[in-house]
């Protein structure tokens, strides 16, 4: 198993990534890593011994963004109704703002929902590896994408029926 500085220097910027999509912010991104990392240092020989230190450092970055969030009394709050495109007058920005209104839906997401589906869709994870890393059954992890995905249908939806009236 590699040392924690041969560890940090190759799944380092992988890291980075995935807490930059679970808290959507990169200065929170970057402080949930360095948290997580500076907890993690000391017990390096110890965790390195599990066989997956990336899971474990996964559900650190995700407990260090949700302690610090609530250690400052910050709470998630819904952001504003994303804007649709016509397809029609769309130019090249069409892609990238329509992608853009998706992260702005995900973002609304409470942390765990939102840390299901990045590890679901974007890491390509099955149910029982985000069940470890979020420490909790693979039911759960399952529970957790279902209300996720309604939430966002239903934000979807009410935004088609705005949009279309």
């Amino acid at each position: 198993m590699p040392d924690f500085d041969e560890w940090v220097q190759s799944r380092g910027a992988a890291l980075l990534r995935f807490a930059y999509l679970v808290t959507r912010d990169r200065n929170r991104a970057e402080e949930a890593v360095q948290d997580a990392l500076v907890a993690a240092y000391p017990r390096w020989s110890k965790i390195s011994r599990t066989g997956d230190p990336e899971a474990y450092l996964r559900r650190a970055v995700i407990n260090a963004d949700i302690s610090r969030w609530r250690k400052f009394f910050r709470r998630e709050s819904p952001v504003g109704e994303p804007s649709t495109f016509d397809t029609a007058t769309a130019d090249h920005a069409g892609p990238y703002a329509e992608q853009d209104a998706v992260w702005t839906l995900c973002a609304s997401l409470p942390t765990k929902q939102r840390a299901a589906v990045v590890l679901r869709y974007y890491e390509g994870l099955p149910d029982n590896e985000i069940a470890e890393i979020l420490e909790c059954t693979p039911g759960t992890v399952r529970s957790q994408i279902h209300r996720a995905l309604a939430s966002l249908r239903t934000t979807l939806s009410t935004t088609e029926e705005v949009t279309y009236r």
